[in-house]
């Protein structure tokens, strides 16, 4: 569902992403994480068709981003990290928007909308978007994304901003999406979060592929079983440890 090759995006002399490869199966949900500035927020914005990489070639669902990217980006929903909805309409009237934007059908995805929104406790649509707080913003944003049930949703940092309750329901909800053959694509800092939930890591750092797999596998490449994620994360983003870590994993 989501495939990159040598995928790379250059910003002056600095290599943001570097000869990128990925490929991120139907129905698997795939953290991809990595410290502050290492590539993880670019990554995603290429993915989507926000930002045209230097270099590389992304297929999503089968489909070549140069040659179909509005196909792409009807296939597909985003959860930015940063919640971005126009101030000055109320939240219903947003949603009705997103409903025309992509011409879905309006009974269906009404009743699909108002079963997550209850889930959500989004309770609070006859308001002005300039009125909600970032955690309304981000819950309203979350539940758009799962009414329009794509094929891929991309999700940069979706807990920031949403309460405990909010963020379990969040996660039980991605799980039924993925058990559905949806592909789940997020990146997160709740390094707990991302190895409860995950199928398979894959770790950036400087724009690289660092390591990737299961926990077992990240496990078994750094020889170390009874390692949590978080101390696998900081042994290979920030102890030195990564060359012998990229050795053991074959590259």
């Amino acid at each position: 569902m989501i495939v990159t090759r040598g995928l790379t995006r250059r910003f002056g002399d600095l290599v943001a992403v570097d000869r990128l490869n990925l490929s991120v199966s139907s129905g698997e949900i795939y953290g991809f994480l990595g410290p502050n500035g290492a590539g993880k927020t670019t990554t995603i914005k290429m993915l989507t068709g926000v930002m045209k990489p230097s270099s590389g070639e992304i297929e999503i669902s089968g489909l070549n981003m140069d040659s179909a990217q509005m196909e792409i980006k009807r296939r597909i929903a985003v959860v930015p990290d940063e919640p971005r909805m126009y101030d000055n309409l109320k939240g219903n009237e947003f949603v009705r928007f997103i409903m025309d934007i992509y011409r879905l059908d309006k009974r269906q995805t009404s009743k699909r909308f108002e079963e997550i929104a209850d889930t959500f406790g989004i309770d609070y649509l006859g308001k002005y978007i300039s009125d909600y707080s970032h955690g309304m913003k981000q819950k309203l944003m979350v539940a758009i994304a799962l009414m329009r049930e794509p094929e891929v949703i991309f999700l940069d940092e979706p807990t920031v901003g949403l309460d405990a309750a909010s963020a379990r329901k969040l996660k039980d909800w991605l799980k039924v999406m993925a058990l559905n053959g949806a592909t789940v694509f997020m990146t997160t800092h709740v390094l707990e979060v991302a190895e409860k939930m995950c199928d398979r890591i894959g770790i950036i750092d400087n724009g690289t592929l660092i390591a990737e797999g299961s926990m077992d596998d990240l496990r078994a490449s750094s020889g170390k079983s009874e390692y949590s994620l978080e101390e696998l994360f900081l042994e290979l983003t920030g102890n030195g440890q990564r060359e012998e870590f990229s050795h053991n994993l074959g590259d």
